[in-house]
């Protein structure tokens, strides 16, 4: 960690202007908690494993910020350069940033990991001291981290509409009714679930989410998905073209969120009397925004949000059936583990009260462990129809 520290330094040190802190927060560029390995930059400076949490590097000093999940995480993962800032207790990193650094300190991040409603935040608190909240043309840390994994290239599928419930036409119509009523000439959709949900498309992109990094723009009249092409297969571009989503180069958002502003995105919104575009102020970065005229832009929450939120007749029996189906595989877990637990150590059944004072017919040698029940009851829930993936990691609890 020190050589890591010391390189990102340097770099801050020749940095223009040069900067006397550097944010690096847990987010992707889509505002993610769980993010992929290639993005787990605050990971990598610090250390610390867990989803939620920021660094932040000074030249004498380390800090990583974290909730009360992970302080004994913390403890145990953070080398002595590193001091843990325990949220809720200890002085937000704003707070900790305009007391303890210098009037007119500069204070790098890269905008494409921090949201629109953090940046202004920060930039509140900065403006007391005459501290200025510096974008960062790239982003330091990927420029020190040695073999950082590769961008992910897994195929993007199609949610079929026997399980989605409602067509990408029937979810762009409901979106544009709600562009008009805010007068707003278009779009920009970040987060991953909702670009998601919105083009019935899913990925693995991220361990143990079902989406795809990729961005949104809806007009009035168009719809684009900006993603790695290389994920796309032709059938899924069929799809998405039939649906009226026009498929884009991932890196082309920047610049067609530019032409959006100027209405010169191909083929123009024909929203009459408004030039508005709506963000959500707590997903889309500051990088996008910082595209935009900021008094031509509705900082609301995004309407997919809600609209993802509530379910179709679809959608509702799918969550019926994925409950019966997961109940049917925990109840053949607590049998397997009960029999386990009387045949392995002789201890009393739960449900088969009958067989309670069976005798012990195994030696102590076979174990059951926290890991191996895990992976009992995981593949039970396997073996059970439609089932993707789990969508955490296992959490092992261990006491001294």
């Amino acid at each position: 960690m020190a050589e890591i520290l010391a390189a990102l330094r340097s770099l801050m040190s020749s940095h223009d202007p040069p900067l006397h802190a550097l944010v690096v927060p847990s987010e992707d560029y889509h505002q993610s908690e769980y993010v992929s390995a290639r993005d787990k930059r605050r990971e990598f400076v610090s250390g610390f494993t867990g989803s939620a949490g920021l660094a932040l590097i000074t030249m004498n000093e380390a800090l990583l910020w974290t909730d009360g999940r992970y302080f004994l995480q913390a403890t145990q993962e953070l080398t002595g350069e590193w001091k843990l800032m325990r949220m809720l207790e200890d002085p937000a990193v704003d707070v900790w940033m305009a007391n303890n650094l210098p009037n007119d300190a500069a204070i790098g991040v890269d905008p494409w990991c921090v949201s629109i409603d953090t940046a202004q935040r920060w930039e509140r608190a900065f403006a007391k001291k005459q501290q200025k909240l510096v974008q960062t043309s790239t982003n330091l840390v990927d420029k020190v981290w040695k073999n950082r994994p590769p961008v992910e290239t897994y195929p993007v599928t199609v949610q079929q509409i026997e399980f989605a419930g409602s067509s990408v036409v029937e979810k762009l119509k409901e979106l544009r009714e709600k562009l008009t009523n805010e007068k707003a000439r278009g779009i920009i959709i970040t987060t991953l679930d909702e670009v998601a949900w919105l083009y019935n498309i899913r990925g693995t992109d991220v361990p143990y989410c079902p989406v795809v990094h990729a961005f949104a723009i809806v007009t009035t009249n168009a719809a684009f998905l900006y993603v790695d092409k290389r994920k796309v297969s032709s059938e899924v571009i069929s799809f998405l073209k039939e649906s009226g989503v026009e498929v884009r180069d991932y890196d082309a958002v920047s610049s067609d969120v530019v032409l959006l502003q100027s209405n010169q995105l191909n083929p123009p919104a024909d929203v009459q009397g408004s030039d508005l575009i709506w963000a959500d102020p707590n997903s889309c970065s500051y990088a996008l925004y910082s595209k935009l005229n900021s008094d031509k832009v509705l900082l609301q929450q995004s309407p997919l949000a809600l609209a993802k939120a509530i379910k179709n007749p679809v959608e509702l029996d799918g969550l019926k059936k994925a409950h019966i189906r997961d109940g049917a595989a925990i109840v053949q877990y607590i049998i397997w583990l009960d029999k386990q637990m009387q045949e392995i150590y002789g201890a009393s059944g739960y449900f088969l009260e009958g067989e309670a004072t069976k005798e012990k017919k195994h030696s102590g040698t076979v174990k059951l462990t926290e890991v191996t029940v895990s992976d009992k009851l995981e593949s039970f829930r396997a073996s059970k129809e439609v089932m993707l993936t789990s969508i955490f990691p296992k959490y092992i609890i261990c006491c001294q």
